[in-house]
């Protein structure tokens, strides 16, 4: 197998808010805590977390990220030259209009792929609906239709089947689709694409997840944009505290 890459730079090298471009400080996502005073951010050329409490933002980003490269709503490939393609809402409350993504000058992914945990169905749906026009389709799914699968098989046969080397790899809250030990299969594959060249952006609250050595981590929060640790993180002190002491906390939230 190959070793994790010590060296190498990402497709996508930071993030940060075009201030010029904000309408209104007041209204969503604009007046969450996390973007008031959102900074570059570097990524990770491996793997980047955002994490945070729900309603802090994370998903939002995510989208916004995923918007401003060409993604439809309900993930799938980026069409090439656009961008913008939310066909039904506007999810990430137009912060790709003022998001900022600086790219690598001369490092470009040869595959580019947007997975939501919520939206396997839709994205399953729409090869369905695309078999006419594209037949093979889904046998770059693995084959088969990905509807008579579980939630969670859906998922983890596009991982599986569909994501490639050296891609852009978007994902927000993978962990909705998957078991704690389907977690764990995840992470094996994300090692894997890691060390075949791919770059991660996800959004999640798994602890399972986070662990994963070679990446950085964004905490949103009411402080902002914060980087952290995985032992730093409430997800990880909260879970591991439930684990050791389940009675005291039981005792506390049912008794």
């Amino acid at each position: 197998m190959r070793p994790r890459p010590s060296n190498r730079q990402g497709f996508i090298l930071s993030l940060w808010i075009s201030r010029e471009a904000i309408t209104s400080r007041d209204q969503y996502p604009f007046n969450l805590p996390a973007f008031r005073n959102f900074a570059s951010v570097e990524l990770h050329p491996s793997v980047t977390f955002f994490i945070g409490e729900n309603g802090s933002g994370k998903s939002t980003l995510v989208e916004g990220i995923a918007a401003r490269l060409g993604f439809g709503d309900t993930g799938g490939d980026a069409e090439v030259g656009t961008r913008n393609r939310f066909d039904h809402r506007d999810l990430d409350g137009g912060l790709h209009d003022a998001l900022r993504i600086e790219e690598h000058l001369t490092r470009r992914p040869g595959d580019r792929f947007f997975m939501r945990a919520e939206t396997v169905f839709d994205l399953s749906k729409e090869l369905e609906a695309n078999q006419g026009r594209d037949p093979g389709a889904l046998d770059r799914y693995g084959g088969g239709s990905l509807l008579n699968r579980s939630h969670g098989e859906a998922f983890l046969a596009i991982v599986q089947n569909r994501l490639r080397p050296e891609s852009l790899i978007v994902m927000d809250e993978p962990e909705a689709a998957l078991s704690p030990q389907r977690q764990l299969t995840l992470l094996k594959e994300i090692d894997w694409l890691v060390r075949s060249g791919c770059q991660f952006i996800i959004a999640t609250h798994s602890p399972i997840l986070m662990a994963y050595p070679d990446c950085r981590m964004y905490a949103l929060n009411e402080n902002g944009i914060e980087e952290t640790e995985w032992k730093q993180t409430e997800h990880y002190e909260i879970t591991r505290s439930f684990l050791n002491h389940p009675d005291a906390f039981l005792r506390h939230l049912v008794e």
